[in-house]
Formats: structure tokens, C-alpha cells, sequence
């Protein structure tokens, strides 16, 4: 496909996501940017999520897995659904009982301002590498097929996707981001469906794609041994505390959240979330599953992350066109949500911006507004300058640490009484990673096998512990 007719494809892109931005943003209303003035329907927050859930690496990285690891992801999945009914269940009452903006003013509120400030600290530095990260794949795939044949360098490139990202985010926030989003969902899934249909028939139909599948060994879905990577406690448990640390205690998917009328329907957004995105990741699989087969038939060699792009480029245009809007719908659905909630989070957790005048709010929010797209900007270009896939992908590990000082912090805040001094939980807060991430590094030897997303657990039981053994030993009420 000719550069010129992807670039037109992405400049029509923009241009819709621009247009919902004049739709849904007619003043500068600091409650509609931070909160979508509470009153967003539940089904439409719950619709969007799941694109912001499915990052681009999703989109590409779940499908090409199902070679090596067959269906063993819906172990995960089944561990993410429970956690968002525990998100359900325990946080969603507590930040709608306090009203929250930040859901890190919890923290403040049960041991102070620092401990708020550092909440909101490890989840602006774990957005801004998780945001910047699927911006700048997508830069790599569009770069080589659109933007060095027009000879535009990838800077160029990156500067002009943050602007047009800032552009229809500027005024409306997260009220335009839930309308956005639920776009982006859909294209993101037209482009999944219309693969795994497409596929299903060159295959000869659905069931007897499937059939295949199960021959192959290709569909299995449960894996029991012990010293198993794939393992099913341990990847359900694993799925379980990502969702609820990465989704209950991350103040860009909770923002969502907290744009419905009241807890009711944020507990519907949530449940009807948890459902769908099982059946969604299924399809994935699914599709993974076919383009597997279909490779084989065809003799393509690709595999991994590149199969999905590999035959997308052999299909029709048609099918081509509907992989690209839906890699681009997966990467941006993410960035829109995490410059807003990342000005959100500064601007109530260290800026106090709650206690300034109408004016000074508004000015506030759009000067962070503008210094976090500059920030995502230069994230983006030290990626590219390192020039190395595997240390970014261990740079989008490493901030899985992040996640770990907020479960212990709020799993210690909630379920017990203690009252730990504000003075230490940073402290704390940094030392668990720094232990966690060598725990990491010598488990095979101290476990006998390769922990990965499991150390969050081990993170957030130091910190638990920690906070537990520096506790004044003096008991408190307990906060909503």
C-alpha cells in the first residue's frame, strides 16, 4: 500500500478524534477534565476500557504467543477477571465514598502528604515508560512503511503524534478521552474480527479451524507442572494482583471509573469490563491460533510479534487497512488516557490544585497538560536512541516494580489499623523494588525457576511487612 494512502488513513484518524474533541469540550471546565463532571454513562466508560486495556502489544503480542504457549494466557485471564471484581468489591467503594480526583489522596489521608506524594510518584514514572513504550512500537511499525519513504526523520514523526494526542485532549480531558476511547475500542476490534474471520475461512471454516487447533496441540488451555512457566496458580494469582494493582491502583483506569453517576454503575462499568475482556482476549487467542495455521500453509516463516503484521501485509487492502487502524486505535487509546491522567495526578497530588482558584486551576492544568506531552515526547526519542528492543521490553518490565510499593501500601492501609509514621513509607517505598528487582535477578537459584511478573507479589508483601515492623503500634479509626 502506497505511504501517501496510510498517511491520508492516519490524517482521517486524527481528524474524527479531533472533531469528538469539539463535540464533547465546549469550555475549559476543570470538572469535566478531571472527572467528566460525573456524569458519563457506564456502559461507554466500560465499552473504552477495554481498548485502554488491550495495549498495541496485545494487539500483536497475544496473538503471536499462541505458537509457543498454545491458550496457557486465558490461565492469566481468568486471574484478571477475578481482579477486577475485587477492584469491585473493596477500592471502588472507598474512592466513591471519599469523592476522589486522585485515588492517590487516600494515601494522604491514611499516613500524609508524602506518602500521597509518592503513591502518585511510582505512577507517573511507571505511565510515562508504559505510554511513551506503545507509542513509540507503533513508530516502528508506521516509521519504515510510511514516514522514511516520505523521508521524514522518526522525531519528526513522534512530535507530530504527541501534538495531534494534545490537541483533542487540551480542553476536554477525560470527558473527550471516555468518548475517544470508545472509538478506538471499536476499531480495535473490527480489526480483530475481521482477521479471525477472514482467516477462519481461508481455512476452510470455523470449526474446522478449531478442529485443527486441537490436533496441533495448539488450544490447550490449562498447564499444571510445578517448575512450569505456564503453571496455573501461579499464572492465575499473577493475573489476579496485575489487574488489581494495575487497574485499581493506577489513577489513569480508575479516572474512568470515576466519571459514572455513582458507585452502582461504576460497579456495573467494572463487571461488564471483567466479562468482556475475557471473551475479547479469547478471540485474540483464537485469532493467534489461526494465523499460526495459516502461516504454516502459506510457508511464512515469521512468527512471534511479527506474524500478525507479516500476513496482514499479504492480505487484501482491505484487511490490511483494518490491521493498521487497529494497532494505531490500541496504541493511542492508551496515550490520550495517560496524558490526561498523568496531568490529573500532578496536579492534585503535588500541585494542591484543589485549593487554588477557578483560574489558577485552569492555567495550572494546562501548563502540566503541555509539560507531560514534552516529557512523553523525550521518552519516546531515548527509546529510539537506545536502538535496542530488548532493553526497552526490560525497561517495560522494570516498571512493573512501580506497582509493588502501592499494593503493600494500600493493602496495609486497608486491612489493618496501624499508623505508620509519612516520614518512612518513602523510604520504604523505594527499598522494595531495589530488593525485589535482586530477588528477581537470583531466583532461579534461591527458587529454582525464573520469576517474572510473580516478583510484584513478593514487592508488595515487603512492603507490607516493612510498613508493618515501622508501625507506631498506635491504632486509628479506620478511613472509609
Amino acid at each position: 500500500m502506497s505511504p501517501y494512502l496510510i498517511l491520508l488513513l492516519i490524517a482521517t484518524y486524527f481528524a474524527v478524534l479531533i472533531g469528538i474533541s469539539k463535540v464533547t469540550a465546549k469550555k475549559e471546565d476543570n470538572q469535566a477534565f478531571f472527572k467528566a463532571n460525573k456524569n458519563a454513562p457506564w456502559y461507554l466508560v466500560a465499552f473504552g476500557m477495554i481498548g485502554v486495556s488491550l495495549s498495541g502489544l496485545t494487539f500483536i503480542s497475544v496473538p503471536g504467543a499462541v505458537a509457543n504457549k498454545s491458550f496457557s494466557y486465558l490461565q492469566m485471564i481468568m486471574g484478571n477477571v477475578v481482579g477486577y471484581w475485587l477492584i469491585m468489591w473493596v477500592l471502588l467503594p472507598l474512592y466513591y465514598k471519599m469523592n476522589l480526583t486522585s485515588i492517590y489522596s487516600y494515601l494522604g489521608s491514611r499516613y500524609g502528604k508524602k506518602s500521597q506524594k509518592t503513591g502518585s510518584f511510582f505512577f507517573l514514572l511507571s505511565r510515562i515508560i508504559g505510554a511513551s513504550l506503545r507509542l513509540y512500537l507503533v513508530a516502528l511499525v508506521l516509521q519504515p512503511l510510511v514516514f522514511d519513504p516520505l523521508g521524514v526523520p522518526l522525531a519528526v514523526t513522534v512530535a507530530f503524534t504527541i501534538l495531534l494526542v494534545w490537541i483533542y485532549t487540551k480542553k476536554g480531558g477525560i470527558k473527550t478521552v471516555i468518548w475517544t476511547d470508545t472509538l478506538q475500542t471499536f476499531f480495535l476490534l473490527a480489526g480483530m474480527l475481521v482477521f479471525l474471520f477472514w482467516l477462519a475461512n481461508q481455512l476452510g471454516g470455523f470449526g474446522t479451524a478449531m478442529g485443527q487447533l486441537a490436533d496441533q496441540n495448539l488450544s490447550q488451555v490449562f498447564f499444571w507442572e510445578a517448575n512450569d512457566g505456564k503453571q496455573f496458580f501461579r499464572s492465575f494469582f499473577t493475573g489476579m494482583f496485575i489487574t488489581l494493582v494495575m487497574n485499581g491502583l493506577d489513577q489513569d483506569m480508575m479516572q474512568k471509573n470515576l466519571t459514572c453517576k455513582s458507585l452502582k454503575d461504576a460497579n456495573k462499568n467494572m463487571f461488564s469490563l471483567s466479562i468482556v475482556f475475557f471473551v475479547v482476549n479469547l478471540l485474540f487467542l483464537i485469532l493467534g491460533g489461526f494465523l499460526t495455521l495459516y502461516a504454516t500453509n502459506q510457508g511464512i516463516t515469521a512468527e512471534g510479534e511479527e506474524l500478525f503484521g507479516a500476513i496482514a501485509q499479504q492480505a487484501p487492502p482491505m484487511l490490511y487497512v483494518m490491521f493498521l487502524l487497529g494497532v494505531i486505535a490500541a496504541a493511542y487509546s492508551s496515550a490520550d488516557s495517560a496524558l490526561t491522567s498523568l496531568t490529573t495526578s500532578f496536579c492534585v497530588d503535588f500541585l494542591n490544585i484543589e485549593k487554588r482558584s477557578s483560574q489558577e486551576q485552569i492555567e495550572l492544568r494546562k501548563k502540566t497538560h503541555i509539560a507531560f506531552s514534552f516529557i512523553l515526547f523525550a521518552v519516546i526519542l531515548i527509546f529510539g536512541a537506545l536502538d535496542n528492543r530488548g532493553l526497552i521490553f526490560l525497561l517495560f518490565t522494570a516498571a512493573g516494580f512501580t506497582y509493588g510499593p502501592l499494593l503493600g501500601m494500600y493493602a496495609f492501609g486497608l486491612f489493618t489499623k496501624r499508623k505508620v509514621s509519612d516520614n518512612f513509607v518513602p523510604i520504604i517505598a523505594i527499598a522494595s523494588p531495589i530488593i525485589a528487582y535482586v530477588i528477581k535477578e537470583n531466583s532461579v537459584s534461591i527458587f529454582g525457576t525464573q520469576l517474572t511478573f510473580e516478583i510484584l507479589i513478593i514487592n508488595g508483601a515487603m512492603t507490607f511487612i516493612a510498613l508493618f515492623l515501622m508501625n507506631k503500634g498506635k491504632v486509628e479509626s479506620q478511613l472509609p
